[in-house]
């Protein structure tokens, strides 16, 4: 159940005041007069890594109550701002631990490095290192590219068993042993964690699979690298899906089973429908084009808070970008305004990139709302897409509720700008997954 009143503002606070306790205990562990040495170092790292990593699985763990009160967008970025912290923190706390051994036991680094391992659970711990590590090596951007989603995926899910590695070790540390009450609420809060990874990432995916019998319905082609999903199922009004959200999908066949992707909802979701669009980024979503019909798909969700309940204004401005039409499409049909206090600015490198355009002019026409194609190079005059340009199109666009879907690099552009031009922050609605 989600607590009442959750933001991003509270769930920030409770953190950085759990993260300023963890540290605290490692100064105190290591007793009065703090001396900043090699032991202290490895004390205060090691309790900051720890509490760090039970809280990047609760981020991740994709519960409702954090998904909808602060957003998969912004906990996906703190994940990917919060773990290489993480991971740093874990290296420090090993060669600082190594280091504090040589100094005790008058030895060398190398020779302190073997007796450490020696020690009962610390080679566990080494295997959890090392996992950190090559994870966080795989997501450096350089490196990401050149590796397939499928094997990136698979290490990240190595990360529960790293982590699971360094609780044992943290137990027997020298900063809770001995110490009852600390030892049961460190258990706690990790017993919290994997909880809730549990729950949402394992048991309700596999509950909705039993209870939706959610299959691939039809496939149809909308253009050379486009394609829509239809999929069928049984109650699927129990999902309280809304257009706007997304779910991270995998269809099982004996190809692309390994991999969950989120897609938006492409047009709104029915007691025995829901529709997704997909475009081929790579050869794993161009599996997907070759999905035959009858095939089970295994869904998590819904996610996202791009939908018609965060509306405040009188007016709504939709910005979307290539395939980024999808959850636009969805709430162009559904919010429910006068047609002409609905914009929809659809920008596209061509005319063939317009994806879902004859059911946008069918909504268009149906409702009286208005839809601006930007369709061209982006040098074109014609083609600005600045909040300069969008009050020409709109009016005033600190009138509207803007919600925005596009590429990182048009949406970073679209928003600096509105932002720029005085655009309250709470008027922009979108999902954003990358820094």
């Amino acid at each position: 159940m989600r607590p009442p009143g959750i933001t991003a503002i509270t769930l920030v606070v409770v953190v950085y005041l759990g993260a300023a306790l963890a540290v605290l205990q490692g100064f105190v562990s290591g007793g009065l007069p703090i001396d900043f040495s090699a032991s202290l170092m490895a004390q205060v790292s090691g309790m900051a890594a720890g509490y760090g990593a039970a809280i990047m699985l609760i981020l991740m763990s994709r519960s409702p109550w954090l998904e909808r009160g602060v957003g998969a967008g912004r906990l996906s970025r703190w994940h990917a701002w919060g773990a290489p912290l993480v991971i740093i923190l874990t290296v420090l706390h090993a060669f600082a631990a190594v280091a504090a051994w040589a100094e005790v036991e008058s030895i060398d680094l190398i020779a302190a490095t073997y007796q450490v391992l020696n020690l009962p659970g610390l080679m566990t711990a080494l295997v959890g290192t090392v996992i950190l590590v090559l994870i966080g090596v795989t997501s450096i951007r350089a490196v990401r590219r050149r590796i397939s989603y499928e094997r990136w995926h698979f290490l990240h899910l190595l990360t529960y068993l790293a982590v699971g590695f360094g609780f044992v070790h943290q137990l027997a540390g020298p900063d809770l042993v001995g110490r009852r009450w600390l030892q049961i609420a460190w258990a706690l809060l990790y017993c919290y964690a994997f909880a809730l990874v549990l729950r949402w990432r394992v048991f309700q995916p596999i509950f909705q699979l039993w209870r939706h019998r959610l299959r691939v319905e039809d496939v149809r082609q909308e253009s050379e690298d486009v394609m829509s999903v239809l999929m069928s199922g049984q109650h699927l009004d129990e999902l309280r899906a809304e257009p706007g959200q997304f779910f991270r999908w995998r269809f099982l066949t004996r190809e692309t089973w390994r991999s969950a992707y989120p897609f938006s909802l492409s047009a709104p979701p029915t007691r025995h429908r829901l529709r997704i669009t997909i475009k081929a980024s790579g050869d794993g979503t161009r599996r997907l084009f070759a999905v035959p019909r009858g095939t089970l798909v295994f869904a998590e969700g819904p996610y996202g808070v791009i939908t018609s309940r965060r509306r405040r204004r009188p007016r709504v401005l939709l910005i979307a970008g290539g395939v980024g039409i999808t959850p636009m499409r969805s709430l162009f049909e559904v919010i429910d305004l006068p047609g002409k206090d609905i914009t929809l600015v659809y920008r596209a490198s061509k005319e063939q990139d317009l994806v879902l355009k004859h059911e946008i002019d069918e909504i268009a026409e149906r409702s009286g709302a208005r839809v601006v194609y930007l369709v061209g190079p982006s040098s074109d005059t014609a083609n600005d897409i600045s909040a300069h340009a969008l009050n020409r199109i709109v009016g005033d666009v600190r009138d509207h509720d803007v919600y925005l879907c596009a590429s990182p690099g048009l949406a970073a552009r679209v928003r600096g700008s509105l932002m720029d031009s005085g655009l309250p922050r709470h008027q922009l609605h979108e999902e954003r997954f990358s820094l």
